[in-house]
């Protein structure tokens, strides 16, 4: 198949690329580093395929230029699918095929990685290191081990986030909509959300971005939580309300936190802007606090991680290409 790749960067080529010459017939991929957009949709023209990512806008209005350009499978190289009008594809005879899994343990070490950075404020001490400051104040920490940790979803990437927290000696709360039969073995109390706030010294998110969980974690979650706990987010952006954070980073009541998600990260997310001025006044706040450790969705960025999603990603559009169906389509497969 004909395959337009919006939002490419070297490292997707290079991943694609591999799958896509492994898989026996291979595809004809042409990249680009446009994102999808009603702008941009022309540029699929000629394609049966194309191949989104996280920030790429895929609304009814996209959708329909690309139907009408022939597009029939929209292949997201991501899990989450929240940018795409799913009601708007099924009408427009569009497949739309994710990567529902593609090593949890890439995200749950990156997010254990920001706790231990956080707690140890080791992003402060290299910085000071660098500067010829080998003064410990304003450093100190506290051990992982006692502590208690709330898990808020415990999909692949929350239970794998548990197994490393458990190797801590933390205890672990958790809530999800369907707690999962592994949270037993690895010492899971499964509580609400109100109470999981309250008595987590850390609470980590790992839940899908639904109208149910948009803005989860508002001004009144932000007052049910341990004063100065910490707060972690590598889910999606829009989980949390990035001004009610603010509020709490200058109140006390939110202790550390760190972001590997933003919602909103389009316009920031994935590109060099180091000789630019920051245009989102909300974003640049958040960088002022010592307290706070933002990495630009990097939480997926292992070699395991894109080898997977290359591969899942091809193998969508190969199945399609021979049975008209993919391998994991979002409109037909059990989401819960």
């Amino acid at each position: 198949m004909q395959i337009v790749v919006f939002s490419a960067k070297p490292y997707d080529r290079q991943f694609l690329d591999a799958a896509n010459a492994a898989g026996g017939s291979p595809h004809v991929l042409t990249y680009l580093e446009a994102r999808l957009s009603l702008e941009t949709a022309a540029l699929a023209d000629g394609a049966q395929a194309v191949c989104a990512f996280v920030n790429d806008q895929a609304d009814a209005a996209v959708l329909a230029n690309l139907a009408g350009r022939g597009v029939r499978i929209l292949a997201l190289r991501s899990a989450g699918f929240n940018n795409v009008d799913l009601v708007a594809a099924q009408r427009l005879g569009i497949t739309v095929a994710r990567v529902p899994a593609y090593s949890p343990e890439s995200v749950a070490e990156h997010t254990v990685a920001m706790m231990l950075s956080l707690n140890r404020h080791i992003h402060r001490a290299y910085a000071r290191v660098r500067e010829g400051n080998f003064a410990l104040d304003g450093l100190l920490g506290f051990d992982m081990h006692g502590r208690t940790a709330g898990i808020i979803g415990t999909g692949r990437i929350g239970l794998a986030v548990a197994r490393i927290l458990r190797g801590f000696g933390c205890r672990l709360l958790a809530h999800d909509p369907y707690p999962a039969e592994e949270g037993a073995a690895l010492g899971l109390e499964y509580v609400d959300v109100p109470t999981l706030l309250a008595r987590s010294d850390i609470v980590t998110l790992h839940c899908p971005l639904t109208p149910a969980t948009h803005h989860m974690i508002d001004a009144a979650a932000i007052a049910q939580m341990r004063r100065g706990a910490m707060l972690i987010n590598t889910s999606r952006g829009a989980i949390v309300d990035t001004r009610a954070v603010i509020a709490g980073l200058k109140s006390g009541a939110i202790g550390l936190l760190g972001l590997d998600v933003y919602e909103e990260e389009a316009d920031l997310f994935f590109e060099d802007l180091s000789g630019q001025m920051l245009q989102d006044d909300i974003f640049a706040r958040l960088l002022t606090f010592p307290n706070v450790l933002v990495t630009a969705h990097q939480a997926f960025f292992t070699t395991e991680a894109l080898t997977a999603i290359a591969e899942t990603t091809i193998g969508n559009i190969t199945a399609f290409a021979e049975t008209g169906q993919a391998l994991h389509a979002v409109s037909t497969e059990k989401l819960a």
